[in-house]
């Protein structure tokens, strides 16, 4: 049983992941700090505090955008595999991916539907490297296995 759960582990990216985060509190405290401490206030060329913080939230939004990159990550179960990108969570069941594409200097690993539509797996990138291969190569194995089962209800 250990090792279904083990080929059933979320897939993750590492390099990824951690350079989003720290991306966004880089944002959120550069912003923070040019806007109540670099900023002037005051006078004919000064900025106003409703100024300042315009400053700051948008360096507050900026750092979402950036943390949205570190909370993708795709989880497989024995039904399917749901997909959370940088906006959108899918879930796909197993019958419908016909292939996985991890070549060609992609960025990321793709899905291959039986609707003839691509699926990012941006939780599988190039950027972690050997690594985001044998990922890509787990996540073929699954879909190869899972093919023809039907979970019962």
């Amino acid at each position: 049983m250990a090792k279904n759960e083990d080929a059933y582990r979320p897939f993750i990216p590492r390099r990824g992941r951690a350079v989003a985060f720290a991306a966004a509190v880089a944002m959120v405290v550069t912003f923070g700090v040019v806007a109540f401490v670099v900023l002037p206030t005051g006078g004919a060329t000064g900025w106003t505090m409703l100024d300042k913080w315009a400053v700051f939230f948008f360096g507050c939004f900026l750092g979402w955008g950036l943390s949205r990159w570190g909370l993708v990550k795709a989880e497989p179960s024995p039904e399917g595999i749901s997909v959370r990108n940088l906006l959108t969570k899918r879930f796909v069941p197993w019958a419908e991916i016909v292939g996985v594409q991890f070549g060609g200097g992609r960025p990321w690993c793709l899905l291959d539907l039986a609707d003839t539509e691509q699926l990012a797996v941006m939780a599988i990138q190039r950027a972690d490297g050997p690594s985001a291969e044998a990922e890509a190569s787990r996540l073929a194995a699954l879909v190869h296995v899972n093919q023809g089962e039907i979970p019962n209800d």
